[in-house]
């Protein structure tokens, strides 16, 4: 455990970004999200750390081992009507009851799952960043040059930022297919977290979209008479049924008890997760209205520019925005983010000159800049 932890990988996959190429909620879908998922994927696979994931009472002469890895395989089982019964009066836990014909069974074997279930969540929380950086392509860095860092030389300095208007000059209006990708990856970002939520629904038998709430109104109200929902969606005590030939051939029922130590774990896990893809799912959608906003209002885009380069002056920024397309915001935007705000100011400023007076392209032909 402590070499994963400490080991290359793992540091950089949580240490900062030299440079940001997306937004704080991208961020907290391919780094924070997929970390929570894989560090709980590991809490449930390490099994040596809370003994063994299974362990059933012992039927006759049934061995131990062989039953416990019996019930693990094929999985327990819970008697629903059991669970609004008297416990110590009526039966001895919640589920746990005797059945008649015609009874219903609720089967568990989940968690068999959950560690792979979990893995492959963070993968798919991973997946829009890998898109991202796939079709973004290092664009930023070559773009940013050295112009991230506050201390450069001055004659290096003045060569990357013509270097950059130069870019300006030569690509402007053309950033818009850069931008929409990236709305395509907030997009995936919400459609994901949607649709994470109706996945673990159907993993855990439909119990998961109310889960939160049940736990809360259990939490908060009277529980005299209440039952667990972290018991009844992840029973500790569970029901198992062994078949066996007897000495003369007949089929034996053995009817056991299990214990599930490891349910322990995945009731904290789930309602952690059920919290946290909410919040994630409202994050995500304020974020798509944001752009949209965004994509529609030339002032937001004036604003939002401001916010983190308050050295431009307000007239450069207002003539630059109603200049450019929302693609070539986008591109100011990630730049004001990442590089150190003298730079961009002076960049915005050679653009500006720019935009208040005829250029001479790379023939020098004079052409307008309106």
């Amino acid at each position: 455990m402590d070499k994963l932890f400490l080991s290359g990988t793992f540091k950089n996959f949580i240490k900062p970004r030299i440079f940001v190429t997306d937004g704080t909620t991208f961020r907290l879908h391919y780094r924070l999200t997929a970390l929570l998922l894989t560090v709980g994927s590991i809490l449930v696979s390490a099994t040596q750390f809370y003994g063994d994931p299974i362990q059933c009472m012992q039927t006759d002469d049934v061995p131990k081992k062989v039953l416990d890895t019996f019930c693990w395989v094929e999985g327990t089982f819970t008697v629903p009507k059991a669970f609004n019964k008297e416990v110590g009066v009526e039966v001895v836990y919640p589920g746990i009851d005797k059945t008649d014909p015609g009874d219903e069974v609720v089967y568990h074997a989940y968690y068999q799952w959950v560690c792979f279930v979990l893995i492959l969540q963070a993968a798919m929380f991973y997946l829009p960043r890998l898109v991202w950086r796939t079709w973004e392509g290092g664009r930023l860095k070559n773009l940013l040059q050295q112009l991230n860092k506050p201390v450069l030389d001055h004659c290096k300095k003045r060569e990357c930022c013509d270097h950059l208007v130069r870019y300006f000059r030569a690509n402007m209006r053309h950033h818009s297919s850069y931008a929409y990708k990236y709305l395509v990856c907030e997009l995936m970002n919400l459609v994901n977290v949607v649709g994470q939520i109706y996945f673990v629904n159907y993993f855990l038998g439909g119990a998961f979209t109310t889960y939160g709430v049940d736990v809360l109104h259990f939490t908060v109200g009277a529980q005299e008479n209440r039952t667990d929902p972290m018991v009844r969606v992840f029973p500790r005590l569970t029901k198992c049924l062994f078949h066996r030939f007897g000495p003369s051939g007949d089929v034996q029922k053995y009817d056991t008890l299990c214990l599930l130590p490891l349910n322990i774990v995945n009731e904290k896990i789930y309602i952690l997760l059920w919290f946290w893809l909410i919040i994630l799912s409202v994050c995500s959608a304020m974020s798509i209205l944001y752009k949209v906003l965004l994509l529609s209002s030339r002032s937001a885009r004036y604003y939002a520019l401001h916010s983190i380069a308050r050295l431009t002056p307000k007239d450069h920024l207002k003539k630059i925005v109603r200049k450019t397309s929302y693609g070539d915001w986008f591109v100011f935007f990630l730049l004001a983010k990442n590089m150190d705000v003298l730079n961009f100011r002076n960049i915005l400023a050679d653009l500006y000159k720019d935009f208040e007076m005829p250029l001479l392209n790379n023939e020098g032909n004079e052409v307008s800049s309106a």
